[in-house]
């Protein structure tokens, strides 16, 4: 029999700032984004249109329906998430940011199970459209190693689409060979529907509390943490669901999107971007005491830029954690890049984004005095930059042993 475990994702909802922390941060962002003002060129947007400078400006059309109302990035504000305590694996297995798909194509990173989709410009970004009609989508990423791909420990983080309460993401981790493409549930685990989350046919269930509920449409960070039997399910700063004894071996993944509900009318689109698979979990402390640093690539920025996106903070909260723990401690915050773009814009955007985490960490409570910055750019590479999944590795930040 084979195994496999389903993960239903769909209607979550973000967690409220303490507001001490978001003044906080807000003023940590304010200054940041007035030194990297100073420091960065103005043609530093131009040559880093895309991710660590990669332009992609050849998709020109928008999804018909498209809702730009409180969608547009811009708006989103960047909010320190003080419970979050997810930390992505440290090596980067499978990266799909949507480099230079072509509007309206097959996504090239990913098999098709059943049903369609394809690639479609959202608000001026690439995404994933899943179809709003019949039952959706299936699809599974098209990794260098076939069959079993996930490793004892894992993380998989996307971020996803809710255009109404109806809207869900499956994700299906299952114990097969690289012969079967589609997998049969068992162990389902519902997430959203109704703003609540249940596994087993509801033998675990939880509410969404009323501060984590938002109006539609708006898009959700979700990150999956697999170490060798329990299991976590996060929608953006919420926890929702600790599973601490999965049984089988989960090997391969696949994600099915849909939307439906018989009131609706017009365009609702489903669309995930930004999915990244890594291996690992290993405890920061233990990096550190290992190798003398810790090195993530669990602390991202908006494209281009030294901006925190806010998932960034479950690794940031647990440098805090470790620092207080062990004040002892002082880290030199070394930002890195891909060798896309400008060397010397990729060296200034470093810089840029190894001030933002060392002010962040400021701002939570860490002794000025305990913490430096610098940037290193493209210059000190760990992976070739040649792959989605070299770049991933090589866009990291390190935390250093002074």
């Amino acid at each position: 029999m084979k195994k496999i475990f389903v993960l239903s994702l769909f209607g979550m909802f973000l967690a409220a700032p303490v507001p001490a922390e978001g003044q906080i941060l807000k003023k940590v962002s304010k200054k940041v984004a007035k030194k990297v003002d100073q420091e960065i060129d103005k043609e530093l947007d131009k040559g880093l249109e895309g991710p660590e400078g990669e332009g992609n400006d050849q998709n020109k059309d928008s999804i018909p329906g498209e809702t730009h109302e409180g969608m547009e990035a811009g708006d989103q504000v960047l909010k320190p998430w003080s419970k979050f305590d997810f930390v992505p694996g440290e090596t980067v297995l499978f990266e799909d940011n949507l480099e230079g798909e072509k509007n309206g194509e097959f996504p090239s990173q990913w098999d098709l199970i059943d049903g369609y989709v394809e690639n479609a410009l959202f608000s001026g970004e690439n995404v994933i459209r899943f179809p709003v009609e019949n039952s959706g989508a299936t699809i599974k990423p098209l990794m260098k190693k076939e069959g079993d791909y996930l490793p004892d420990k894992f993380t998989i983080e996307f971020d996803m689409y809710l255009s109404s309460r109806t809207s869900k993401y499956t994700v299906s981790l299952w114990d097969v060979g690289e012969s079967s493409r589609r997998p049969e549930g068992l162990f389902p685990i519902v997430v959203g529907y109704e703003q609540e989350a249940s596994y087993e046919g509801g033998k675990m269930q939880r509410k969404l509390p009323a501060e984590s509920q938002k109006e539609y449409p708006h898009w959700r960070h979700v990150a999956i943490s697999f170490n060798v039997r329990a299991l976590k399910v996060y929608i953006d700063q919420d926890r929702l669901l600790m599973i601490p004894n999965v049984q089988g071996n989960p090997t391969a993944v696949s994600i099915k999107g849909s939307t439906y509900d018989s009131g609706q009318t017009g365009d609702f689109p489903t669309m995930m971007k930004n999915i990244r698979i890594a291996e690992g979990a290993v405890e920061l402390y233990d990096r550190f005491m290992t190798e003398g640093k810790i090195v993530t690539n669990g602390i991202k920025f908006d494209s281009g830029e030294a901006t925190l996106k806010p998932e960034s903070m479950g690794v940031i909260n647990e440098i805090v954690k470790l620092m207080q723990e062990h004040p002892d401690i002082r880290f030199s915050v070394e930002g890195h890049t891909d060798s896309d773009g400008d060397a010397q814009m990729n060296k200034k955007l470093s810089e840029a984004r190894a001030q933002t985490v060392m002010s962040t960490l400021i701002g939570s409570g860490i002794a000025p005095g305990r913490l430096a910055a610098q940037g290193l750019g493209e210059d000190v590479p760990v992976a070739d930059n040649n792959s989605p999944e070299g770049k991933a590795n090589n866009r990291r930040v390190e935390f250093v042993k002074q």
